[in-house]
């Protein structure tokens, strides 16, 4: 236990007990292998799974504890995002704000709750742009996206339990439609990937690059995007920016008109985003590990030493 050793992504070692009472660990999110407690020890596995011995027992993190936080991540924000349509309905300002205000808010408190857990991407945008940037595993990635579009679902279904029919059905249980009175379906595709750009990108800005402010502000940058993204584009086509989004509500109202739009506009400016990102400001630069504020997957090229390690530093009357 007294002795220094390198931490890469996907690694674990305990810190002295005399330092901190109990054992502590540096993790890389989303790591191809796990770390046990002995020494160098790496084994794969579909999913991370961080084993931490702390003198009472083992804690285990593994993708079904991913899942879970997706699974209901998606379903708060279906639900509440869905809901907020049915309820406020309307393209008076009021009820503009207030559709906003409820996906932003919900998005952000999400993300702050479960962002340390699965990343908190609650989006097949945000997946499918962090997948294309290698910051997550095509497995995982598939895996999320199966459980945000169950997500969607269950949360469209409680909320068509939770209000009456002559609510929700006028306002297809907040299912988006494309306004063809102001725009077409070609601009209502550019217009989601637009603004899907500005989510994903922000994603990147705050929460993968480890240089972000996600410590700092959790999920609110994120949740602020979402909520300028609805005011600038409900009047034409909603501002969904999530292909799970519109499933949930589309399934269980029936209504799958347009619905090709808010998969191809979102996905394609998720893509887009995280090119630009990596392109512009990840490709040509060292990232060390380990990362303690990182909520979004790390891809196999983070598999670097420690910042100490790589720049060769020790503490003073550190054991070699």
């Amino acid at each position: 236990m007294g002795d220094q050793q390198d931490l890469h992504v996907g690694e674990i070692v305990p810190a002295p007990l005399s330092q901190t009472g109990a054992g502590t660990f540096h993790v890389g999110v989303a790591p191809r292998h796990y770390a046990s407690t002995a020494p160098g020890a790496r084994d794969p596995c579909w999913g991370p799974r961080v084993t931490q011995w702390n003198g009472r027992g083992a804690w285990v993190k593994t993708i079904w504890q991913q899942a879970i936080a997706e699974f209901f991540g998606t379903l708060a924000l279906v639900f509440i995002g869905a809901g907020s349509v049915v309820i406020l309905r309307g393209q008076d300002p009021a009820s503009l704000l207030g559709i906003a205000v409820a996906h932003g808010l919900v998005l952000a408190v999400m993300i702050t709750n479960l962002g340390h857990i699965s990343g908190g991407h609650f989006n097949p945008a945000v997946t499918v742009g962090a997948w294309v940037a290698g910051k997550i595993e095509t497995v995982r990635a598939g895996w999320y996206i199966v459980v945000q579009l169950a997500g969607a679902a269950a949360g469209a279904g409680l909320l068509r339990l939770s209000i009456p029919d002559r609510f929700w059905r006028p306002a297809l249980l907040g299912t988006p439609t494309v306004n063809h009175q102001l725009t077409t379906s070609g601009r209502a595709v550019l217009l989601e990937a637009v603004l899907t750009f500005f989510l994903v990108f922000t994603v990147f800005a705050t929460a993968i690059d480890d240089r972000g402010a996600f410590k700092s502000i959790a999920g609110f940058g994120i949740g602020l995007v979402l909520t300028f993204d609805i005011l600038m584009g409900a009047a034409l086509t909603g501002a969904w920016m999530n292909p799970a989004r519109t499933f949930g509500p589309a399934l269980l109202s029936g209504h799958w008109t347009d619905f090709w739009v808010y998969v191809a506009g979102p996905l394609s400016g998720g893509i887009i985003a995280s090119a630009v990102y990596w392109l512009s400001f990840l490709r040509d630069r060292e990232v060390y590990a380990p990362r303690e504020e990182v909520p979004i997957g790390g891809g196999p090229e983070e598999d670097l030493p420690d910042r100490d390690a790589a720049m060769d530093v020790s503490e003073p009357g550190a054991p070699e």
